[in-house]
């Protein structure tokens, strides 16, 4: 089954589920991918992150069911998953720049966001330069945060971690640590469905971890693009694998970690390298 194929079926798996607690996972499980490889395709396809787009259809379901169906809005909270009618009220004023209370009112205006649906655009304007390699495993030291499960939350978690180990010297500490290939400071995504999800700040050593933390990256095959540029140019170019050389490269994304490797890791100037953890798409 082709790779869109399989997200357009997470989206219909999601449409008949928007009245339970959304199962990140197994939307992952139908896409073939972790739920939080899930999340970040359908952010940069998508244009919105995930959880909003859910939040969105359930208004926009609600907003239905309070004009049409001459629902009481208690009821309709519950319907969709809101423990309080308060809740249920602040993301319905969210979406719809309106109370609940106010949509039977006529010539009221509401807003309607229909599924989303996927498919392929070839762009092709701009190239893309990568290679293939498949590596063993290797040893990182440094240190980590816990990463939500909402990713759109880490997007301020791990600028700040950056930012704290800079100023209280563990940065450079690492930077003296590092022996062993790859040679760069690392952004380590641990973010498989069996384990804890977390953000390493590493390097790849050898030495005695003294009081910092370890992980080892398993060996895996990645997908390696180079770039260079701010903070917001990796972004860029993380969308660009996902929207554009992802859907017909004949891979799909592995379990292992995603890797960043910053080469020359000046915020402004960076030189890194994103690594895509890949298998070959079964024919």
């Amino acid at each position: 089954m082709e790779w869109v194929e399989r997200l357009n079926e997470a989206i219909a798996y999601l449409e008949e589920h928007l009245t339970d607690e959304v199962d990140y996972g197994r939307l992952g499980q139908i896409a073939c991918c972790s739920s939080w490889h899930f999340q970040r395709m359908f952010a940069y396809m998508a244009g919105v992150p995930l959880a909003e787009y859910i939040r969105r259809r359930k208004m926009s379901l609600a907003a239905v069911d309070l004009r049409e169906k001459d629902a009481k809005i208690i009821d309709v909270a519950g319907k969709y998953g809101y423990s309080s009618p308060t809740a249920f009220n602040r993301a319905f004023q969210s979406v719809h720049g309106i109370t609940p209370s106010a949509v039977k009112q006529e010539g009221v205006t509401v807003k309607s966001f229909p599924p989303v649906t996927f498919k392929i655009t070839v762009k092709g304007v701009e190239e893309m330069n990568y290679r293939i390699e498949t590596k063993d495993a290797f040893r990182i030291v440094g240190v980590s945060v816990p990463l939500h499960r909402d990713i759109e939350k880490n997007f301020a978690v791990i600028p700040s971690k950056w930012q704290e180990i800079a100023a209280d010297g563990t940065l450079g500490r690492l930077g003296e640590m590092m022996d062993t290939p790859p040679m760069g400071v690392l952004g380590v995504s641990t973010c498989n469905d069996t384990e804890p999800w977390r953000y390493y700040i590493a390097v790849s050593s050898s030495r005695d971890k003294g009081d910092l933390e370890e992980y080892i990256v398993p060996g895996a095959t990645w997908a390696i693009f180079p770039g260079e540029g701010t903070n917001q140019s990796i972004q860029e170019l993380e969308r660009r694998i996902v929207t554009e050389w992802l859907p017909t490269s004949g891979y799909e994304y592995g379990s292992a970690p995603d890797v960043e490797v910053y080469l020359s890791p000046d915020p402004q100037n960076a030189r890194y390298e994103v690594w895509i953890p890949v298998v070959k798409k079964q024919v």
